[in-house]
């Protein structure tokens, strides 16, 4: 049975951080391949501001292309509408189906876990993997849900996709903090100005 990571997302834009801590769980479990998974709406983002599909998608392309185990996955922009993570999972497992999945979640999201569609099916189709890194406390995460996750310690990069917006609205250097194709494709489309 082949082992796939699903790592979904904004992207908005995706950075260095977003790839090494898919590397960092794919290495730890041997996955086979990283699905990343662009969302078309997030739930809990509905009031913010977020750059076209078209242009996450073609970042998170360039992002990934030079990383053979990391592949895109544009299930959430075809589908449309709010960005549900179960039913990316029930529709990856027909598509996929030999495949055992392993939901990546960095740590910081998991406080607010139970309020998600079908939490309790999301632990039953798949393996939960939280991400954790410096600065995020578990303690501040349901015993019963950590339980049930696996916990792996990522690299702690202070890099996010809000400052990284930031900086290139005050026209601060993003160099170094995402891929150089990415970059390249930020300031020809001029996104973020």
């Amino acid at each position: 049975m082949q082992k796939i990571g699903i790592f979904g997302g904004t992207f908005n834009p995706p950075h260095i951080a977003h790839l090494v801590a898919a590397e960092s769980v794919r290495d730890h479990l041997k996955l086979e391949k990283v699905l990343f998974v662009p969302s078309a709406i997030p739930p809990h983002k509905l009031n913010e501001k977020i750059i076209s599909a078209d242009f996450r998608l073609e970042m998170v392309n360039l992002a990934v292309k030079d990383f053979p185990a990391f592949e895109v996955c544009d299930i959430e922009l075809r589908r449309g509408g709010p960005s549900y993570t179960i039913d990316t999972i029930m529709a990856l497992k027909s598509k996929f189906s030999a495949g055992d999945f392993f939901l990546m979640i960095g740590i910081d999201l998991m406080r607010d876990f139970y309020s998600w569609k079908n939490p309790e099916k999301i632990l039953d189709e798949c393996n939960v993997v939280v991400m954790a890194r410096p600065g995020f406390s578990i303690a501040l995460v349901d015993k019963e849900l950590l339980r049930r996750v696996e916990i792996i310690n990522v690299p702690g990069m202070d890099i996010s996709s809000s400052d990284i917006r930031r900086r290139i609205k005050s026209g601060k250097s993003i160099k170094f903090l995402v891929p150089t194709a990415v970059e390249e494709f930020i300031y020809s489309k001029l996104i973020y100005q």
